[in-house]
């Protein structure tokens, strides 16, 4: 299952552990991510997605569709 959010694209980044002697050891930084269902009533649907905390604020603040709509147009969702 792949760690990338279905609204906003985001995957994890790269990145390394500093010790306090310096030293760098390679790490991964995964997004917060959440399995949620959303109903949609323009398609009087449910539908599953994998967000991010920050998706999920933008879906509360703009609405499912709206979102879904952007998420089309970007790349990150296929709707069909």
């Amino acid at each position: 299952m792949a760690k990338v959010c279905d609204i906003t694209g985001k995957r994890p980044r790269v990145g390394n552990n500093v010790s306090h002697a310096n030293n760098k050891t390679k790490r991964k930084f995964y997004p917060n991510l959440h399995k949620k269902s959303f109903y949609v009533p323009e398609e009087d649907a449910w539908i599953t997605l994998k967000v991010s905390s920050k998706a999920l604020r933008t879906i509360n603040k703009k609405g499912i569709s709206a979102v879904l709509k952007e998420a089309q147009a970007a790349g990150h969702i296929i709707i069909k």
